[in-house]
Formats: structure tokens, C-alpha cells, sequence
């Protein structure tokens, strides 16, 4: 994932931009600055979900003026131009998008086009006996060699990336392993390729297309692509990498077939986050993603312009607390007759008139910018570690998931900035996506009283951390009675491992999964007349039902004596509440053997709540506590409940340190404590999110048009090694299942892009059942740029068309357009 916004939350990639959103697994530093179920939409539904708008200054192209430099801001100078390789970053993304062919771009809804610079048509020829993809090219398309470009260029790179030689050191080879054969067409422009299996995602190849030079053998692949490039074939050449001014530059490419470049040449200066304020207020940039501080100060800027404040006028900045008293006073003391206190005082006053003077020349500097603002083809998700420790149970999980309030997160993040704060509900696809939909009902929304239940059932208690379970026995009946709610539902211990290969083999195990989604809906619905022939005392079983008091009440059960040295009643753990965890399942098979509407709406929904049922404790237990009882640490045999949550430490990050300071006040109204560990942003990922060495960790990941391809490392199974660790890819929370790679393995096999979308949101509604990652918010995505720069700034879902970027031309003296936009 390429670098992302503020707040600075680690992000980490996947696939090369030029691809749009897809890269390898590669950590990007500018995050940090350092850097279904019940309810899952339907497909028109998910087509309403739109993204934000783009906010990219668009202008016609006699709009724009030819001619000109941009310089444009990036973290760090490229450690590779492979985007292939394991150490691309952002930087290596943005000069392929400028140089090499795309044969595929991504729209405002992030839906890859057929780019006609390159491609005159790509399609699905034959689908029997194997898939065939023929490619025609467009005939003007050249390398800057003056080589056509053509099959020798697919083969070479099909023979690199193939995984089939070991002597070229790749990061990836998602759908390239999947080829048979590459041959050339009825004549030099048509490339066919013919794949061994079928794949969904065959538009995600080729983009961005090297050169044979570069991919045609392991030295140039491995070594000779990192600084140069034998060959280009873009709207833009590269002409340099300055390593001393730490720029590189790009210029206009004089074999350019298409529309040519409007500007002469973009320079991409590597200039840290943290420094980005004053290289603006010093004018040496003309676009860049900035975090919140700095755009508030270019909009404080533009506000005193505007209403033609100096620097001293200004109600910021020094000077700005200066009263008329305390200016007179100063006045009196620097001419008075105490030569040593004027001195001091003309001193102070001198100091502070230059610092006001070079406040204002900033100030008029960044009058020159507006800020340009969408949201970040990414989200912001918590990382919960179900390696070991508590988060091992998926109960504590889905207790930490049902504290956390996703909508006052997000609204805390984009709602000060005037954007959407709706929070993300699909891991894989973000709105106005084609395989968009909401799932998040398959874990349910924020459930304060359904949060203590999942934890008592899980056997942590208040006062568990200082005293051992007074009766075995009792653990073992409630293991027992979990057993038989199990089997009640369809589902034994062994039953619920999932087997993905027998699961859908025959039409006798499709037989038994609809049996056990009526034994669930069938439980759902009793419970649901209950809750309506019930009172406030209890359910004819004698259970109390947590979750089901009318607003405003809360109910007082007398509570059990439960040991001198805690005086307090404890929320029994909850047999009936192991219901939920094959009720999940259930739901999930429904959703996994029906299609369309009509599936969903046999599932059940409860209440208000579209999330699971409640859960359940024996008559004369303790309701739920209140605060700030509630606040009080958890504990199961003797050891505490507490999780260490991991946070960078660097310049930039404060608004995700916020972010993590609201998810621990959440926690601890829960009773769940957490040990907040801040580290440097060198050590965050690497060191820790990689390694597994947290409980919880914020970072983001990227959208993807092809999220069958390259969201299935992210949440894949991890495999036992050799050595006894976990195989993870890029999978960092450490869960999984065999039904969610399954899902995504028959998503990139089949070639009807409905159903592959609906095998998507299949497995998504089961990620957010795991609960081992919850979306947040998706990022806010900033950029200052010159007021007369136009095509370019924040483009949401899209990706820059480079030759469209220009300044705009100079305003004629009758009916001009302005030459500014206001943010």
C-alpha cells in the first residue's frame, strides 16, 4: 500500500500503484509520517454506497497551459524501480505510473478501464478447455528504444514473475503462476494467453509491463532495474535520480503516441512528513500530502489573506496574544528610564517583530496553496493478535470488537475535516467499490452489556485475578453444557473445524448445512418470543437476558455471595452464550450456500442489534455492573486481563496515538485493561506487527480492485513451519480459517465477476465473524497543492493521469474562470 494520510497509521502494501492499489508486502513509511451475514447489501445496494469525491482541480485540457515544472513531494528516494521486488515503496509506484505501461487504471469507483494508450481491446476469448485472454495492442505503442511493444515483453515477464525460476528474486507471483503459455496472435500486436486454470483477476497483469530488457534474465531483474531503466514507455521518461538533492526527475517523452504531457517535467523531491510545512511555507513544493496541522495552517493562511491581516493582525501565530495593554506597557518599559530592563524588553520586542515578520512571509507563502481533500484508498483497521494469550479465544475477540464504538472513532478522525465518517463495513472493497458491501452485522455493532457476557463466558471475571475458580466442577459442567448448546445448533467440537475441501463436495453436506442454519434460526427465534413474552425479572428458564432491558432501566438481580474479599456479584460465565459462536457459523453457512436477496433475508436479525444474540447467565446472578464498577480489571484464575497495545511513537502520529487513546478508554469501560507501549516508527511494523510481538496494533491496508488476488495473503490460514513458528504471509493478526482461503480460491477461479463478487463479500462476512482485525475508519487523504496546479491533488478511489497535470493558464481579461479554488 503506498503511503497514506493523517492520521499516521502504519500502512503496508500490496501491490504496485500502477497497478492502482496493488503492491507487494511492503511497509510504507509515510503512514506513520515516519508513517455476510445478517445485513450483508445486496448488489444494488452496494452500488448506492459511493465513494468520496475526488477533489483533483479537473480542467479540460485547452484549460491547462503547456510548459512547466512540478515538484512534487515523496517520503524517500526509490530503494528499487522493480515494483516487483520486495523493497518498492510508494516512490518506485509513482515513476511506473509515469513511465511504464498500464494496461489497466483504475476509475473514481475504483474499477479497473481498459487504458487505449496501450490496449486497443483485452478479452475473454475461450473458456474451453482453458482460459484464453488475447491482447490487442495498440499500434502506435513503442518503447523509447523505438521497439514495439508486444509479446516478447508479456513472456518475459510472465517467465520472471511465474515463480518457476528461483534465480529472480520477486515478492510476488499472484496470477502469473496461473499462466500456460504466452504465444503471439495473427500478427505483432496480438498477444494470447492461454492460463492453466481460470483467473477472475487476469486484468490485474502486465501493469505495470517491463521491458524484456529488465525481465528477461535475473541480473537485470535483481540488480540492473534498481537505479535505471533500459527502457521506458510512458507519457514521461526518467531522466535522473540525484541522490546529493535527493530528487528524482522525470521529463516530457518525445515517443509519446498519446496526448502529450502538459508539463516539461516533475521533479519528485524526497521531503519527510514532518518537514513538509516549511518546505511549503518556503515555496519549494507544489504538491503534497500533508497531515491536519499543516492544513490548518494553509487554511489560516488563505482566512488572513483573504481578510487582509499582516502578520501582527493575525489572531495566530506570534504576537496574536499581545493585548493593547500589554503593547503599551511594553512600549513604557523599553523607553523608560531602567536602562537594563530596555534593553531587555527592546530585545523581546525585536525578537518578537522578526519572528512576526517571518511568520507573515510564511503565512502569504501558504496563501499560494489550498488544501485538496478525499479519502485515502485505504482504511485504518485494528489488529487483533490471535496467535496466543487472551485474544486466543475468539470470545475475547469479539468482546473487545462489540466495546469498540467504530462510528465515534471515525466521526473523531473525518467529521473536524468535512468528510464522509461512515466506518468501512468490508475488510476487502471500501464504498463505490463493485464488490462493496456491509458486513460488519456478522460481528454486530458496539454492545457494552453483550462485551461483559462474551467475557464472562470466556471465564474472566471481576476479581479473577486474585482468587483461583472456587469450584472445578463447575468449569467442567459449563464445558459440558457449551458441548451440548453446540450440538444443539448442528455443530460438535469436531463438526466445527472446518473442512473446506469436504464442505461443499457433495449435496448431502449441503443438506446438513441447511439443517444446522434452521437449528440456528430456529434457536434465534425462540429466544426472540421470549424476549417478548418475558418480564424484567427473567425468561421462563430461568436465565437472565443480557442485552434486553428497556432503555433506561437496568435490572437488579440479587447477587450470590461470591467470596468475603470481593463483596461484589460476578457475571457467572454464560453456557447459552457459547450459542453465539455456532450461531456465526451458521449464519455463515447460509450466507455461503444461498445467493442474492432472497438468502439474506432468511437470516436472522435481532432487534435493534443486527449482531448476535444475547447472552445468557443463571437466575440470581449480578446484572451487569455499572461504572464505575465496570472499570474494574478482569481476571481468570489468578491472572489479570490485560493486553499490550503497540503505538508509534514518532512526529506526525499524534492524531493515531488519539485514536488509540479513545480505543483504550472503550476497553477499560469494558473492564479490559491494556498496557499501551509506544515504540519508535523504525521498530513498529518490523519489530513488532510483523514479528507478532503485540495484542493489538493499529495500521492500514489498501483497497484493491482485485481483492481475490491480493487480500488472500492478508487473511489467509496461518501454516504451522518446520520450526515449530507460523507461516503468516501478510496475515499479522495471526487468524484464520480453511472456509475463508476456500472462499477466496473460488473467487479467483471463477470468470463471472458477479459471482466471484459474492464469494468476496462470503469471505468478508466470515473475517468480520473472526474478529481478528476491525475496520475503523477509512484515511483521510490530504493534499496542499498550488492553487493554479489542476488534474492533480486528492483522487480518492482513481489513480493520476499524469499527462493531464498543469498549471492552469493565465486568466484573460473577459469572463475568466478563477484561478483558484477554495478548500
Amino acid at each position: 500500500m503506498s503511503q497514506i494520510g493523517a492520521p499516521r497509521g502504519r500502512t503496508c502494501s500490496r501491490s504496485p500503484r500502477s497497478r492502482t492499489l496493488r503492491s507487494v508486502a511492503t511497509l510504507t513509511s509515510a503512514v506513520l509520517a515516519v508513517t455476510v451475514l445478517a445485513g450483508c447489501t445486496s448488489g444494488d445496494e452496494a452500488d448506492e454506497a459511493q465513494a468520496a469525491a475526488q477533489d483533483n482541480a479537473p480542467a479540460s485540457r485547452d484549460k491547462v497551459a503547456d510548459g512547466g515544472t512540478l515538484r512534487w513531494a515523496v517520503d524517500a528516494l526509490p530503494t528499487t524501480l522493480n515494483s516487483f521486488q520486495a523493497d518498492a515503496d510508494g516512490t518506485t509506484s509513482r515513476i511506473a505510473g509515469a513511465v511504464l505501461p498500464s494496461l489497466y487504471t483504475l476509475d473514481a469507483r475504483g474499477r479497473p478501464q481498459r487504458n487505449a494508450d496501450y490496449l486497443e481491446s483485452a478479452q475473454v476469448v475461450e473458456t474451453e478447455p482453458k482460459q484464453v485472454v488475447l491482447y490487442k495492442l495498440n499500434q502506435q505503442a513503442v518503447w523509447s528504444d523505438g521497439r514495439e511493444i508486444g509479446a516478447p515483453d508479456f513472456v518475459a515477464q510472465w517467465r520472471a514473475l511465474s515463480g518457476r525460476d528461483t534465480a529472480y528474486w520477486t515478492a510476488r507471483n499472484s496470477g502469473y503462476e496461473r499462466i500456460e503459455k504466452i504465444e503471439r496472435g495473427k500478427n505483432d500486436l496480438e498477444v494470447r494467453v492461454t492460463f492453466a486454470k481460470p483467473y477472475s483477476d487476469w486484468k490485474s497483469l502486465f501493469t505495470p509491463l517491463y521491458p524484456k530488457q529488465v525481465m528477461g534474465a535475473p541480473n537485470t531483474f535483481n540488480d540492473g532495474a534498481r537505479t535505471t531503466l533500459k527502457a521506458t514507455a510512458g507519457p514521461f521518461l526518467l531522466k535522473a535520480i540525484d541522490r546529493k538533492s535527493s530528487t528524482v526527475t522525470l521529463t516530457r517523452n518525445p515517443r509519446w503516441w498519446g496526448q502529450p504531457a502538459k508539463l516539461d517535467s516533475v521533479v519528485l523531491a524526497a521531503v519527510p512528513r514532518a518537514d513538509r510545512a516549511d518546505a511549503l511555507a518556503a515555496g519549494t513544493l507544489d504538491l503534497a500530502e500533508i497531515d491536519r496541522s499543516t492544513a490548518e495552517r494553509i487554511t489560516l493562511a488563505l482566512r488572513d489573506a483573504r481578510a487582509g491581516r499582516n502578520g501582527a493582525e493575525a489572531a495566530h501565530g506570534p504576537g496574536s496574544s499581545i493585548t493593547p495593554s500589554k503593547a503599551l506597557k511594553s512600549w513604557a518599559l523599553a523607553n523608560g528610564s531602567d536602562e537594563e530592563k530596555a534593553a531587555e524588553v527592546q530585545a523581546a520586542r525585536t525578537k518578537n517583530q522578526q519572528a512576526i515578520a517571518v511568520y507573515a512571509s510564511a503565512r502569504d507563502t501558504l496563501a499560494k496553496y489550498v488544501v485538496r481533500k478525499s479519502l485515502e484508498p485505504a482504511y485504518t483497521q485494528l489488529s487483533l493478535n490471535g496467535e496466543s494469550g487472551p485474544l486466543a479465544d475468539e470470545r475475547v475477540r469479539r468482546a473487545v470488537a462489540r466495546a469498540i464504538n467504530r462510528q465515534e472513532l471515525a466521526e473523531s478522525v473525518l467529521k473536524p475535516l468535512g468528510l464522509p465518517a461512515k466506518p468501512p463495513g468490508s475488510h476487502l472493497a471500501l464504498a463505490g467499490q463493485a464488490a462493496y458491501a456491509d458486513s460488519s452485522d456478522a460481528l454486530g455493532n458496539q454492545d457494552t452489556e453483550e462485551a461483559r457476557a462474551l467475557l464472562a463466558d470466556a471465564g474472566w471475571v471481576p476479581g479473577g485475578a486474585v482468587r483461583k475458580p472456587a469450584d472445578a466442577g463447575t468449569k467442567a459442567g459449563s464445558e459440558a453444557e457449551r458441548k451440548a448448546a453446540e450440538k444443539a445448533n448442528g455443530k460438535t467440537a469436531d463438526t466445527k473445524k472446518e473442512d473446506a475441501t469436504k464442505e461443499d463436495a457433495t449435496k448431502e453436506d449441503a443438506s446438513k448445512q441447511g439443517g444446522a442454519r434452521k437449528e440456528a434460526a430456529k434457536a434465534e427465534g425462540t429466544t426472540d418470543a421470549k424476549k417478548k413474552e418475558g418480564s424484567d425479572t427473567a425468561s421462563d428458564e430461568g436465565l437472565y437476558i443480557v442485552g434486553d432491558d428497556k432503555p433506561g432501566e437496568r435490572r437488579t438481580v440479587p447477587a450470590p455471595a461470591v467470596g468475603a474479599e470481593s463483596g461484589t456479584g460476578v457475571l457467572a460465565p454464560a453456557p447459552a452464550a457459547a450459542r453465539q459462536s455456532a450461531a456465526l457459523l451458521a449464519r455463515a453457512e447460509a450466507l455461503d450456500t444461498g445467493t442474492g436477496s432472497g438468502a439474506r433475508a432468511a437470516l436472522p436479525v435481532s432487534g435493534t442489534d443486527k449482531g448476535v444474540a444475547g447472552a445468557y447467565a443463571p437466575r440470581g446472578t449480578a446484572a451487569p455492573v455499572t461504572a464505575p464498577d465496570a472499570a474494574r480489571a478482569l481476571g481468570k484464575d489468578g491472572k489479570a486481563l490485560s493486553l499490550r497495545f503497540v503505538l508509534p511513537s514518532g512526529p506526525g502520529s499524534e492524531s493515531l496515538r488519539a485514536v488509540g487513546d479513545r480505543i483504550v478508554r472503550m476497553l477499560d469501560a469494558v473492564g479490559i485493561r491494556t498496557e499501551v507501549t509506544k515504540v519508535t516508527d523504525e521498530s513498529f511494523f518490523k519489530d513488532h506487527v510483523a514479528s507478532g510481538d503485540y495484542d493489538l496494533a493499529l495500521y492500514s491496508w489498501p483497497a484493491s480492485a482485485f481483492p481475490a488476488t491480493d487480500a488472500r495473503p492478508i487473511f489467509a490460514k496461518p501454516e504451522p513451519a518446520s520450526d515449530g513458528s507460523l507461516l503468516v504471509e501478510q496475515n499479522y493478526s495471526r487468524v484464520g480459517t480453511d472456509r475463508i482461503d476456500q472462499l477466496f480460491d473460488q473467487a479467483a477461479g471463477t470468470l463471472d465477476e458477479e459471482e466471484a463478487r459474492e464469494l468476496v463479500r462470503q469471505a468478508d462476512a466470515r473475517i468480520w465473524a473472526a474478529a481478528g482485525s476491525i475496520p475503523l475508519y477509512q484515511r483521510p487523504q490530504l493534499v496542499a497543492a498550488k492553487a493554479d496546479l489542476v488534474n492533480a491533488g486528492a483522487w480518492g478511489l482513481a489513480g493520476p493521469r499524469y499527462q493531464d497535470i498543469g498549471f492552469k493558464k493565465a486568466e484573460s481579461s473577459k469572463g475568466a474562470e478563477r484561478n483558484s479554488r477554495t478548500p
